[in-house]
């Protein structure tokens, strides 16, 4: 069963199984509450240098918790197209789902270098801390799918392609 899997899948589906709940619940809640929900503890760094550094009204702050949202549910989205994807054996040979994992990593480490630099920015360690964890678990992924070798694709035919060989040679004969 696990012959098949190569490791940016594997990686890949361990970091959806972390990011999909994670960020999910995150987004809701910022969508049910936009301020409780942004001044919770995963977006802390992200309310206290909007509150803090930006001065937004709270009506743009209540746009920018939203904006926050929909980035993670993005994230999540192409996390979950990319596990749909690596359950299929055909799909998951062939390295398929590489496009939605490529997108989910790359928004995903733009949303959690931002929320790091906001967290530095305000003095939140802990937030800090979380932000720069998955930001490594991110670009780690993304380091591994950059190095991992192509899928070799061998030649199903092997004894069509060698009657073709004589075939040809027997054209050539018949001039």
């Amino acid at each position: 069963m696990f012959r098949n899997w190569r490791i940016s899948s594997f990686s890949g589906a361990l970091l959806a199984a972390y990011f999909i709940p994670t960020w999910t619940t995150v987004a809701f809640k910022i969508m049910v509450s936009p301020i409780h929900g942004l001044f919770e503890r995963p977006n802390i760094s992200v309310a206290l240098f909007i509150s803090d550094h930006l001065q937004l009204a709270a009506v743009t702050t209540v746009r920018a918790a939203w904006l926050l949202a929909l980035g993670k549910l993005t994230v999540v989205a192409f996390f979950a197209i990319f596990l749909v994807f690596t359950a299929r054996a055909v799909v998951r040979k062939t390295s398929g789902g590489d496009e939605a994992l490529a997108i989910a990593l790359a928004i995903g480490s733009v949303i959690s270098f931002a929320s790091m630099m906001m967290a530095s920015q305000v003095g939140e360690t802990a937030a800090l801390q979380l932000h720069a964890t998955e930001l490594l678990m991110l670009l780690g992924t993304a380091i591994v799918m950059v190095f991992e070798r192509p899928v070799e694709t061998a030649p199903q035919n092997q004894g069509a392609i060698a009657d073709l060989s004589l075939q040809q040679a027997q054209l050539l004969d018949n001039r």
